[in-house]
């Protein structure tokens, strides 16, 4: 323990908080502060002192017109813009028209009848976490949904209307998605 130089553990500064400059108000150094909304700097004499800017300026994107396109709202070009999430495509005439293009294409049906209600279909849905399930298209109404593909088979010990895709054991086989049924298919 005697043979590391303990010089290299007594450093006062953090790499980050070298100066940067000087404050235009008072003329205090500018240090890098940390609030709720993330680092910032500011000035050092900070009660009397309350100056304080981005540690990172941000650039702005002009809009950009796409040609050939027009707003199915009103008809004016559609520009390619850069917001508080990334970039988007909206309307260019934004405080009258407030148009945004969804990128998110309409998750089609699987033709599979939901059991519970017997009025929806069950629809490939994706949760916040980007994991796929399988939910009645008569949400609110109806909670049924499922972890597994759905295929349009009754179960042949149960009766149950579908049976779900899965991997048993390393084999992709047909189960039945009731839990007191213990139905599994031949590997597919």
């Amino acid at each position: 323990m005697s043979k590391i130089d303990q010089q290299l553990f007594t450093t006062h500064e953090h790499a980050l908080e070298r100066e940067y400059g000087v404050c235009p108000e008072c003329g205090s150094e500018l240090a890098v502060r940390h609030g709720k909304h993330g680092a910032f700097l500011g000035c050092q004499s900070y009660p009397t002192c309350e100056y304080h800017r981005p540690l990172v300026e941000k650039t702005t994107v002009e809009a950009e017109l796409l040609e050939g396109t027009e707003c199915p709202l009103c008809g004016h070009p559609l520009a390619l813009k850069s917001g508080r999430y990334g970039f988007y495509i909206g309307c260019s005439d934004f405080p009258q028209c407030h148009y945004i293009a969804k990128d998110e294409p309409e998750t089609p049906a699987t033709k599979v009848a939901c059991p519970s209600c017997r009025s929806g279909e069950l629809m490939e849905r994706t949760n916040r976490f980007g994991k796929k399930f399988y939910a009645c298209s008569g949400y609110p109404k109806c909670k049924y949904l499922l972890n597994f593909p759905p295929v349009a088979e009754p179960c042949p010990d149960c009766g149950w209307p579908l049976l779900v895709e899965k991997n048993v054991r390393g084999e992709r086989r047909w189960v039945c998605p009731q839990r007191s049924c213990k139905y599994q298919s031949e590997t597919i």
